[in-house]
C-alpha cells in the first residue's frame, strides 16, 4: 500500500522483490481486502488476481 496526502489517494500493488524502504507498507492479502481509505480519498487497487483454479467447461458434452 503506498498513499500521497496531497493527492488524497491510496494505492494497493503486487508485493514487489525489491522495494526501496519508506515507499510503503506490506499488507497481507486479508488486510488488503478489507482496507477503507479515509473519506473523500481515492482507493485503486491494482493487484493482479491470480487464479487458484482454471474455470471448468460444462458445456463440453463430457461425462
Amino acid at each position: 500500500m503506498t498513499f500521497t496526502y496531497d493527492e488524497r489517494a491510496v494505492w494497493l500493488g503486487d508485493l514487489e522483490a525489491a522495494r526501496d524502504r519508506g515507499t510503503g507498507y506490506v499488507l497481507c492479502g486479508e488486510h488488503a481486502d478489507r482496507l477503507t481509505p479515509p473519506l473523500g480519498w481515492t482507493l485503486t487497487d491494482q493487484r493482479n488476481v491470480a487464479r487458484l483454479f482454471s474455470p471448468v467447461d460444462v458445456d463440453s458434452g463430457v461425462a
